[in-house]
C-alpha cells in the first residue's frame, strides 16, 4: 500500500510547497483515469470502517433522511448511504472524481457535486441530518484541519449528526507520511462547537499491518 501512496504523496508535497494544498486531488484522479495510477483510498467498495460504525450505533440513534458525504471520491460510500434510504448529496473537489461517479453509477439517486470544501454553497449550512466525513481530514495539512472540521460541522442541522473516521496517533508520536493521523484533541474540539459525543472508538482496523483509527458519532445540540 505504501508503494501505491508514493505518487499521491509526491503530488501532495508539490502542491503544498506551491501554496495550493488542495490541487493534488484532481491531479491524482486525472492520473488514475489517464495512466491507471492507483488511488490509495479507492477500493471500489464501501468503507468497512464506516459500515461498522453504523452497526455500532444501530438502535441508539434515529437519523433524519438528508445526508452529505464529504470528499466522496469514486462514490461507493455515497451509494451505500443512498441504499440505506438517505437522500444523499456527495461532493468532491476533483471534477474527474465526480465524473467517474457518474460513469460508475449512471442510475444513481445521489446528487454528486464538484465543490471545494472551503467554498461550499451557503444553503448547505445547517442543512443535513447526517454528515459523513471519512479519511478527508487526514490528507489535509495540519494547519488546515481545524478550519476544515469547523466547515464540515457547520453542515450539520440542529439535532443532526456528524460521523467521523480518521487515522489516530498520540500527541508525541510522529505525524509520519501522508495520510497524517489526527490526535484526539483535534476531534474533541467538536464539543466546544455545540456537539455532544454519542459514540467514540479508538481501535485498530483489519488492515495488514493494522492501522490505528478513530471513529465517532457527534450530535449537534438542538
Amino acid at each position: 500500500m505504501d508503494n501505491h501512496r508514493t505518487i499521491a504523496r509526491q503530488l501532495a508535497q508539490t502542491s503544498i510547497a506551491a501554496g495550493n494544498p488542495l490541487d493534488w486531488f484532481e491531479q491524482l484522479y486525472a492520473k488514475a483515469r489517464l495512466d491507471g495510477v492507483s488511488i490509495p483510498w479507492a477500493d471500489h467498495t464501501p468503507n468497512p470502517n464506516m459500515i461498522e460504525l453504523f452497526q455500532q450505533v444501530d438502535g441508539q440513534i434515529s437519523f433524519g433522511r438528508r445526508a452529505l458525504k464529504v470528499g466522496c471520491g469514486l462514490g461507493d460510500d455515497a451509494e451505500w448511504l443512498s441504499d440505506l434510504g438517505f437522500e444523499v448529496t456527495a461532493f468532491d473537489i476533483s471534477p474527474t472524481a465526480i465524473s467517474e461517479c457518474g460513469n460508475r453509477f449512471p442510475n444513481s439517486k445521489v446528487t454528486y457535486v464538484i465543490c471545494d470544501l472551503f467554498q461550499s454553497p451557503e444553503n448547505w449550512l445547517g442543512a443535513f441530518d447526517l454528515v459523513l466525513e471519512s479519511y478527508t481530514l487526514q490528507v489535509l495539512p495540519p494547519e488546515l484541519r481545524a478550519k476544515a472540521l469547523k466547515q464540515i460541522s457547520g453542515f450539520v442541522s440542529f439535532g443532526g449528526y456528524l460521523m467521523l473516521i480518521a487515522r489516530l496517533r498520540e500527541e508525541l508520536e510522529s505525524t509520519g507520511l501522508m495520510p497524517w493521523p489526527l490526535v484526539r484533541r483535534e476531534i474533541e474540539i467538536l464539543t466546544s462547537q455545540g456537539f455532544v459525543e454519542r459514540y467514540a472508538e479508538d481501535y485498530f482496523d483489519g488492515e495488514q499491518p493494522p492501522v490505528r483509527r478513530f471513529r465517532g458519532c457527534y450530535q449537534r445540540k438542538a
